[in-house]
């Protein structure tokens, strides 16, 4: 009897925030633990079936670089990074489009179907939703050519919008083209901001593998976004987490309400960070 009652509170915490949020899009960068580890992949499918279930619109943007890398080592392909951006000749761009539309994508869809959900997997070539751009590294003030690296020039939401409206949940791989026809892998991260930015979105969900933002060892709960950049001047946010909060904090000064970063490897992160009280991880505001 106590655990159902603890079920029951649980549900009545959870009501208002479906109330505010039904209808509404959340944005979720999916990648990291959550992508490798069986049991958080069949959470995480079942999140986004009970998050279309109760009104709200999850639109997914996946990474894959451990299965991108894994796939290279068994053809004998050398992976190249600079400051964490992988080198992508024509060759090695042929297997991460193969790896993240043909099988990492699918694999998500397939799982939110078996959770009981409706997914579609598109990539960003598909109905012009991504339009691409060569992105160069700086490197000293000089740009060095990565290959077919890209970054966002332009989000056409319009294929998105249509999945919404028939009640299924876009389930995005990261690759575009630019106007020429060439294509490019883009930052999962990016683009989901991006595509967040375009949608309007009610919040942008990083899924990382750490709490969220650490300053001086202790978890951020919430930070203005106008704070961010005197945090990474005086060091206290460095590293890896530089481009993730830069992402967030591009996202809701163009229109996202919130963005938040959260630890992937906490079963059920997502709908702990909507439905309850405290939520977890680190928001920008």
């Amino acid at each position: 009897m106590i655990k159902s009652i603890e079920k029951v509170n649980t549900l009545i915490e959870s009501l208002p925030y479906i109330k505010e949020f039904s209808g509404k899009t959340v944005v979720i960068k999916y990648g990291g633990n959550a992508m490798t580890d069986e049991t958080l992949r069949l959470s995480f499918a079942r999140d986004m079936a009970l998050l279309k279930l109760v009104g709200i619109n999850p639109v997914v943007v996946h990474g894959g670089g451990p299965q991108i890398g894994s796939l290279l080592e068994q053809l004998g392909i050398k992976s190249e990074f600079i400051d964490g951006l992988r080198v992508t000749d024509s060759a090695t761009m042929e297997i991460v489009e193969m790896v993240l539309v043909g099988k990492v994508n699918k694999e998500i869809v397939n799982n939110i179907h078996i959770a009981g959900g409706k997914a579609v997997g598109i990539s960003g070539k598909d109905a012009g939703l991504i339009t691409a751009r060569k992105l160069y590294h700086d490197e000293q003030g000089a740009k060095l050519d990565i290959g077919l690296v890209g970054t966002v020039q332009e989000i056409n939401p319009e294929i998105i919008r249509i999945l919404e409206k028939d009640k299924f949940i876009p389930v995005i791989a990261p690759i575009g083209a630019d106007t020429a026809g060439v294509t490019y892998n883009i930052n999962a991260d990016i683009a989901a901001g991006k595509i967040a930015e375009a949608l309007n979105a009610e919040k942008l969900i990083l899924l990382t593998d750490i709490q969220g933002v650490m300053i001086d060892g202790a978890l951020v709960s919430s930070f203005r976004s106008d704070d961010i950049d005197g945090h990474i001047k005086s060091g206290q946010i460095k590293g890896g987490m530089i481009p993730k909060v830069n992402c967030c904090v591009e996202a809701v000064k163009n229109g996202v309400k919130k963005a938040h970063i959260i630890d992937g490897r906490v079963e059920h992160a997502v709908l702990l960070e909507i439905f309850t009280d405290t939520g977890v991880g680190t928001q920008i505001i």
